[in-house]
């Protein structure tokens, strides 16, 4: 089957590429002769490159359904997706300490750096939210492609914020630890335990908003973008 293995030599690609590049053997040699920015952009274009490539295989890939989900996996992806919008409208809006050069923004704060906004719901709300949207795919779907796409996202989304926590705990050693105790990887887990407040002031009205035109576009557009619709008549 060319096509699917096609589309699993793309996931993997996606995949991997993410986090063999971002490693840092392979990342400070890289640096070194590139500079910073160079290899910002050397990054985004091979991981542009390669997500176009996981979209075209995907589109391109034989299906075959391994189990059929009962009806409520649907009516559970459609309720809880909204929440994942939610997640990713925030993590792209929200300066934070986890996305690229977010490390010299604590740098230069020290201990007086402040969790605000998105970051009392979650230190890596935009992987939280692709995270999300992977388990309620791998939920709602029993197909073979569907499987392999949200399965990639889901490792890459949890190995994400696992390498990024790495990463900033190496790079920046005690100045890490504030951020670290005052927000979670896993959305509202800090604000349950009582070690931050959601701030819906710093989130504001806004965000909500955005995320709800996202959710819509999303359910209504699935035909096209997917190839089903998610509420069926």
């Amino acid at each position: 089957m060319p096509g699917l293995i096609d589309f699993l030599a793309a996931t993997a690609a996606f995949v991997l590429g993410h986090l063999v590049l971002s490693s840092q053997p392979l990342r400070a040699p890289l640096v070194e002769r590139l500079g910073e920015n160079g290899f910002r952009a050397l990054y985004a274009v091979m991981m542009l490159a390669a997500f176009v490539w996981m979209l075209l295989a995907y589109g391109r890939a034989p299906r075959s359904d391994l189990w059929l989900p009962p009806d409520w996996t649907r009516w559970v992806a459609v309720a809880l997706m909204p929440l994942a919008s939610f997640l990713v409208v925030g993590g792209l809006t929200t300066a934070s300490p986890t996305l690229v050069g977010g490390d010299k923004a604590i740098e230069k704060a020290g201990s007086r750096t402040v969790v605000q906004g998105c970051l009392t719901i979650s230190r890596h709300c935009f992987l939280g939210g692709t995270a999300l949207w992977a388990l309620l795919h791998l939920l709602a779907n029993g197909d073979d492609a569907t499987i392999v796409l949200a399965g990639g996202i889901l490792v890459l989304s949890l190995a994400g914020m696992w390498h990024i926590d790495q990463r900033r705990q190496a790079s920046l050693g005690a100045a890490w630890g504030p951020v670290q105790l005052t927000t979670s990887r896993l959305p509202f887990l800090a604000a349950l335990q009582g070690r931050t407040r959601v701030d819906w002031r710093g989130i504001g009205w806004w965000r909500p908003l955005l995320a709800l035109l996202l959710y819509l576009l999303l359910l209504f557009g699935h035909p096209h973008i997917a190839g089903v619709p998610v509420i069926y008549h």
